[in-house]
C-alpha cells in the first residue's frame, strides 16, 4: 500500500478519485457501513478552484462516501474570518448538493454551531483552540486540500486545511506570529482518517485566493498529511516561477515542525 497515491485525471474525475483511494486501501477500508463522516473541503473565500475546493470533486467524493456505506455526510468548513462561510458556500453553489446527492448531504457553518475549547498536547505557540462540537460527534474525518502556495505560509495543503476549524476570531492571534509552528501544533488535535487533494489544478506562487496557475491534472490521496503535503510542494516545485523554488520540503516550517510533533 502507498503512502502517498497520484492518480493523473483523463476524462472521468470520479473515477480517477476512486482510483487514487484504491491505491492505499480503498474506501472500504477507512469507511465502515453506518460511519457519519466528516468532509473538511476548502471555503476561505468564493474563489474558484484551486483557490477553494470545486464543488464537481466535493460532490464525487461525498458520493463515493456514501457508496462505501457511510450513514451520514457532513460537509463542514469555516471562511475567514471577514466573510460569511453560508455566503461562500452560496456563491459556489455547495447547497445544490443538498439536491443531487441522495441521500443528501447535510451541510454546515461551522460559525453556526456550538465550539468546543482543546488544549493543544506539548503546544509551544499555540496552547488551545476552540473547535467545532461537531468534531467530536462524528466516526470519521476527510481532509480535501486543495493544492497551493500561501503568500505567508509559503504552501497550503493539509495541514494548514486545519487552521478552518478554528473559531474565526481566534485566528488573529494564530496568525500574528509563528504561523507556521501553529499550524504544525494545531494538527495535533486534528486526527483525520484520509486526506484527498485535488491536484488538477494549482497555484504555483502567490496563493492562497489568487496566484499563477498550473495544471498537474492529478489526485493525491493518503493518510499522512507530512507526506500528501510534501508531495504536494514536489509537484509545485516542478513549474518556472515557483515560489518554493529555493528550498526542500522538510525545511518547510509546517512540515518540519509537524514532523518534530509526529503528526501523522
Amino acid at each position: 500500500m502507498e503512502s502517498v497515491s497520484k492518480i493523473k485525471v483523463e476524462n472521468n474525475l470520479k473515477e480517477a478519485i476512486e482510483k487514487a483511494v484504491e491505491q492505499i486501501g480503498g474506501f472500504g477500508y477507512f469507511i465502515k457501513r453506518g460511519d457519519r463522516v466528516l468532509i473538511k473541503p476548502n471555503f476561505n473565500t468564493a474563489d474558484p478552484s484551486p483557490a477553494s475546493t470545486d464543488p464537481a470533486f466535493l460532490k464525487a467524493v461525498v458520493e463515493l462516501v456514501y457508496h462505501a456505506g457511510a450513514k451520514e455526510v457532513i460537509i463542514g468548513d469555516s471562511s475567514t474570518m471577514t466573510l460569511k462561510t453560508r455566503s461562500v458556500m452560496e456563491k459556489l453553489g455547495i447547497f445544490n448538493l443538498e439536491k443531487e446527492i441522495s441521500p443528501a448531504p447535510k451541510i454546515i457553518a461551522f460559525e453556526e454551531g456550538r465550539w468546543v475549547k482543546k488544549e493543544i498536547p506539548r503546544g509551544k505557540y499555540l496552547k488551545s483552540v476552540s473547535l467545532p462540537e461537531i468534531i467530536d460527534r462524528v466516526d470519521k474525518l476527510i481532509l480535501l486540500p486543495c493544492l497551493k502556495t500561501h503568500f505567508l505560509g509559503q504552501f497550503t495543503g493539509s495541514l494548514k486545511l486545519s487552521v478552518g476549524f478554528i473559531k474565526p476570531i481566534e485566528r488573529l492571534g494564530l496568525h500574528a506570529r509563528h504561523l507556521n509552528e501553529k499550524i504544525a501544533e494545531l494538527n495535533l488535535v486534528i486526527n483525520p482518517d484520509l486526506i484527498i487533494m485535488d491536484g488538477r489544478k494549482c497555484f504555483i506562487n502567490k496563493g492562497p485566493s489568487e496566484g499563477e496557475v498550473a495544471e498537474p491534472g492529478l489526485i493525491l490521496a493518503s493518510e499522512s498529511r507530512i507526506a500528501i503535503d510534501t508531495e504536494g510542494i514536489k509537484i509545485i516545485q516542478g513549474y518556472d516561477r515557483n515560489s518554493l523554488k529555493d528550498i526542500a520540503p522538510e525545511d518547510i516550517i509546517q512540515i518540519k515542525k509537524a514532523k518534530e510533533l509526529e503528526i501523522k
